[in-house]
């Protein structure tokens, strides 16, 4: 009994040292190299106009920064860091989210804290092992592709540029076969959401296998903006092709 107790206890203490409630999201970053006073810029997207805009705006702090407010769901945003080249893009969603900003290089910046980003830099990490083959020969042959092209050495264009398209198509057919499998198995992550959208899209999809994917995810991800946007385009292919002639009255099913 004691120990069921101490458990119950343990279990109230987790609970009420969470900074946010539920529907509401805390981000704490340290921006490393960034004077203070430079400012951060929460950026997300009008889901009316699918036009960028501006969240909310802070300044750096003795190497820290804090931007709290409420969300409805998991959606892709960015962080415009003042005096860095590029944003850092994250999911915000309800919950503590953690960000390790590095100004000069960007990519090796880090989130964490929540389910959906903590997927977000695993599928990532995934993602650039991956593609490693392809980034490994641009890095090779950039030079010596350059040096053709002044030389004009259309031999060594052609032959860089089939090597190229073979590692590509074996990364993509790859990838495809990641992306699917990661949805397969991740029917709570905002990622299989995205990916499946992103397979909608593509005319060479199997629609009963995205359809099947789709009844595998979890409510919350199909009541989002992309969960609603799939069981639209699902419905919109299963409608007969504009100009197809009916069946016959009374043919056989």
């Amino acid at each position: 009994m004691k120990k069921i107790l101490f458990l119950l206890t343990a279990s109230a203490a987790i609970i009420s040292c969470s900074k946010v409630k539920d529907g509401e999201y805390l981000i704490t970053g340290t921006a490393k190299g960034i004077e203070n006073g430079k400012t951060i810029i929460l950026q997300g997207m009008d889901p009316a106009t699918r036009m960028s805009v501006a969240l909310d705006t802070v300044k750096v702090e003795n190497g820290k920064f804090e931007i709290t407010g409420k969300v409805t769901e998991p959606a892709f945003h960015t962080l415009i860091i003042q005096g860095a080249n590029q944003p850092f893009p994250f999911i915000l969603e309800t919950g503590e989210i953690k960000v390790e900003i590095d100004k000069d290089s960007i990519h090796k910046s880090k989130v964490s804290g929540t389910y959906n980003n903590d997927e977000y830099t695993t599928f990532n990490e995934d993602l650039t092992k991956t593609q490693k083959s392809l980034v490994d020969f641009q890095k090779k042959n950039t030079q010596k592709m350059q040096q053709a092209q002044q030389a004009q050495d259309t031999v060594t264009i052609n032959s860089l540029m089939k090597q190229y398209m073979e590692i590509q198509t074996e990364v993509q057919a790859t990838s495809k076969k990641k992306y699917l499998a990661y949805a397969e198995s991740h029917p709570k992550s905002y990622i299989s959401v995205l990916l499946l959208q992103g397979m909608i899209n593509d005319p060479s999809t199997d629609i009963k296998k995205a359809e099947s994917l789709y009844n595998g995810l979890d409510e919350s991800l199909k009541n989002t903006i992309p969960g609603k946007e799939i069981k639209t385009k699902l419905g919109q292919a299963k409608m007969p092709a504009v100009g197809a002639s009916a069946p016959p009255v009374g043919s056989a099913n």
